[in-house]
């Protein structure tokens, strides 16, 4: 397997792979998502997780294994990205709030050397508890979740947010790594 090179500029992902035991070098990708999309289908995510990966092919030498994903908040098949302010992240949790709703995290993984490609998304489930507005503005005054999608980060919410969830946590992070080495293996 060539190098591992990871198309995305999260530090969350960067970590996951970092805790699984990966040596890998980021890439960014150049791909411009396209933010005006509201409706989620599995369909829609994957192909952003793909051409995220596939921006980075040109940009890398000799073999390598890239690793493109793209994670979405869905409310009744809606998409919650990144807030845009304040006000906005403040509406996004409101929305969740008291609610179980779908976090999804698409994973591509592109093999340089034989064009293979594997495509995977897995859900998660996260339930918030009914959260008061002032329990809103001080987690979006204290944590800033402006790059996060769906105005949170489970890692860092304080007790009395998150109720439950289900599924994998490191996906509701960014990055399922069981699902990541199965398809590493896939497309060797």
């Amino acid at each position: 397997m060539g190098k591992i090179i990871l198309a995305s500029s999260s530090p969350r992902r960067a970590n996951i792979l970092k805790e699984s035991g990966y040596c890998y070098e980021i890439v960014p990708s150049p791909y411009e998502e396209d933010h005006t999309r509201t409706v989620f289908s599995y369909d829609y995510i994957e192909e952003l997780a793909y051409n995220k990966a596939k921006a980075v092919v040109p940009l890398v030498e000799g073999d390598a294994i890239i690793i493109g994903a793209d994670t979405m908040v869905v409310v009744d098949d809606e998409i919650l990205g990144k807030p845009e302010n304040f006000e906005n992240a403040c509406n996004m949790l409101k929305r969740l709030s008291g609610r179980r709703h779908r976090v999804v995290t698409a994973i591509v993984v592109i093999n340089t050397k034989t064009n293979n490609v594997k495509k995977q998304s897995v859900t998660s489930e996260v339930e918030f508890y009914p959260l008061s507005d002032e329990k809103i503005k001080e987690y979006v005054t204290k944590f800033k979740p402006f790059d996060k999608a769906g105005a949170y980060g489970i890692q860092e919410m304080p007790a009395g947010y998150i109720k439950e969830y289900s599924g994998s946590l490191k996906n509701i992070i960014g990055l399922c790594p069981d699902a990541l080495a199965t398809m590493l293996e896939a497309v060797r």
